[in-house]
């Protein structure tokens, strides 16, 4: 997270270093980013970049928080549109998040987080369905999720059942972008494995 010091900037001032830092980081991965061509883009001295993050990674993942400030909200609006129904909202969410992440204008941000993938950067992306998030706000999902159509039978169940449709969602985006398909293509592959967890792999009888 940025530092205070950030915050009290004014929202032209945090604008225009976000902007310096989306074009720097859709430039290169933050590996190799340069802190030089953050601060000439935003025109501050070096100096004040450390102010205002820790390092370069820490913009970095504070960018990506900043994109996904709307995911949680749509994840809501989509549950309460389709009755709780989970698999339906986890569908329409795919398709939102791939056109989010491949428009033009993220498209190469997200790429590179995407294909320069590591535990923080997965964490920030997916932050509105990581696990412990889950548990801090599983009370309120809850009551938004119909329980009645899923196979679980206690919150724990429903946990588990949460982080695997993350887990599917998360890594068809990274394949989505790996092999650069287009947003009906990656759709329809994600589907096929929702279908799958929906129907459960086991037979009835067996």
């Amino acid at each position: 997270m940025p530092k205070q010091t950030f915050f009290n900037l004014d929202e032209t001032k945090q604008q225009t270093l976000l902007d310096a830092l989306r074009q720097e980081f859709s430039r290169v991965s933050v590996h190799e980013a340069s802190i030089a061509n953050i601060v000439k883009g935003a025109a501050i001295p070096r100096g004040s970049f450390y102010q205002y993050f820790e390092d370069k990674e820490d913009a970095f993942l504070y960018l990506l928080e900043y994109h996904g400030k709307t995911n949680k909200e749509t994840l809501m609006c989509l549950l309460k549109e389709h009755q709780g129904d989970l698999f339906l909202t986890m569908e329409e969410l795919y398709r939102y998040l791939y056109e989010k992440y491949s428009n033009e204008a993220h498209y190469k941000l997200f790429r590179n987080a995407f294909l320069n993938m590591n535990q923080k950067i997965e964490e920030t992306i997916t932050k509105n369905v990581s696990a412990n998030h889950l548990e801090r706000e599983l009370s309120f999902i809850s009551e938004r999720v119909a329980k009645e159509q899923l196979s679980v039978e206690s919150t724990e169940e429903l946990t588990h059942a949460l982080k695997m449709i993350k887990a599917v969602t998360f890594h068809n985006l990274i394949d989505a972008f790996q092999q650069q398909l287009s947003v009906d293509e990656a759709c329809r592959r994600f589907k096929i494995e929702l279908n799958l967890l929906q129907r459960g792999l086991q037979k009835r009888n067996a």
